[in-house]
């Protein structure tokens, strides 16, 4: 029988014990990493992390929750998001809801939890949903979500719709699958219409003097990393919630060993920007994008293909790009990965509603692939 045992703090669990159960999986669920999130203060997040453990009193699991308050239509369609804002004006907090989160706050993983290669999802399932609908009734939370599932998720998502969760999508993620020797084999592996197109926005860069450089001692610099950030997520209009803090910046610099980097982007002699990265095992990450100045340039364009030949030089077998700005990502030959939350509203007599709820206020635009490789160049997923 799997029992859970509950705890308020990363810090009340042993590094090693916590580690031994990545078996692989990124290191975005090592403790060091969740040291990191929990350090850093971003929003309201109130973390709890869940061991699981067998009849031998040996651990067979993790997975950790939070408490947030978020926008329920957040992935909703852009006339609606502007109804909403008109709305907003006057209720700032409409819409928003506190929920119980399962997942990683500022990371897309899949599955959410880190399980003994052994160990059925189905066992876990029924112990982690008890757990959630306890505490979000002792904290008065009606919705609870799990996030985020694709396509490698499978065995989740029969044993979450007999728990009672209703599956909605959300936004895709985007990956590209690294192939190359070097960024020149890249671009010659480009449809003539998508290279000329990248090479036209790289030349205008190139005549405004744009360069990058990548570091990975960037713990002085985040204060200034932050507000480039900040500069950016204000400005967001496909899909806002995490606020950084310039500890997350610091703390990744200086807890994840040289994993962490940056990609400083300047202007001549101005520092003008800069995308931050983190090299997971076999995949590079690309987790968030800064700048001085919010101004409709070619400058995302020169980053994305500054993050892939980084990708390149570093040997990973894939990056991934995130979520949102599709188009430039799509050009540039990446792949779409759709992605699944389950929710569950606490009130049984309620439950059967919120799949529909949830899907009128969010409808997240149906985006497909691209055909950008020449015919025989496409790199396999």
């Amino acid at each position: 029988m799997i029992r859970v045992r509950l705890h308020d703090s990363i810090d009340e669990l042993e590094p090693a014990q916590w580690d031994a159960l990545l078996a692989g999986r990124s290191i975005t669920f090592s403790h060091a990493f969740w040291r990191i999130i929990e350090q850093s203060q971003l929003n309201d997040f109130h973390y709890r992390h869940l061991l699981f453990v067998d009849d031998d009193e040996q651990p067979v699991g993790l997975a950790t929750f939070y408490r947030v308050t978020t926008d329920i239509a957040i992935f909703a369609p852009p006339w609606l998001r502007r109804a909403l804002g008109a709305v907003r004006r006057m209720f700032p907090n409409f819409l928003k809801l506190r929920m119980l989160e399962c997942g990683t706050p500022i990371i897309l993983n899949s599955p959410p939890a880190l399980l003994h290669p052994d160990l059925p999802a189905d066992e876990v399932i029924e112990v982690l949903h008890r757990t959630l609908m306890r505490h979000a009734r002792d904290e008065g939370v009606l919705l609870l979500v799990l996030r985020d599932f694709e396509r490698n998720a499978q065995p989740w998502l029969g044993p979450l719709r007999r728990q009672g969760y209703h599956l909605v999508d959300g936004l895709p993620n985007s990956y590209l699958d690294i192939r190359w020797r070097d960024v020149a084999d890249y671009r010659a592996a480009l449809k003539s219409y998508y290279r000329s197109k990248i090479n036209n926005h790289l030349r205008k860069n190139a005549e405004l003097q744009v360069w990058h450089d990548l570091i990975d001692d960037f713990a002085p610099l985040a204060d200034a990393l932050c507000r480039q950030w900040l500069t950016v997520h204000a400005r967001a209009n496909e899909f806002q919630r995490e606020v950084l803090t310039p500890t997350f910046y610091r703390e990744l610099a200086l807890r994840m060993g040289g994993r962490a980097k940056v990609l400083r982007l300047f202007r001549g002699r101005d520092w003008i920007g800069h995308a931050l990265l983190l090299h997971d095992g076999d995949t590079l990450r690309w987790l968030y994008f800064g700048r001085d100045e919010p101004v409709n340039d070619s400058l995302y364009l020169y980053v994305t293909q500054a993050v892939i030949q980084t990708a390149i030089e570093l040997g990973v077998a894939r990056l991934e790009l995130g979520l949102t700005t599709y188009p430039i990502k799509q050009d540039a030959g990446a792949r779409l990965e759709p992605i699944q939350f389950a929710v569950r509203c606490r009130w049984g007599l309620f439950n059967p509603l919120v799949g529909r709820l949830y899907g009128l206020f969010n409808k997240p635009a149906r985006i497909q692939d691209r055909q950008v490789f020449k015919a025989g160049q496409e790199p396999q997923p």
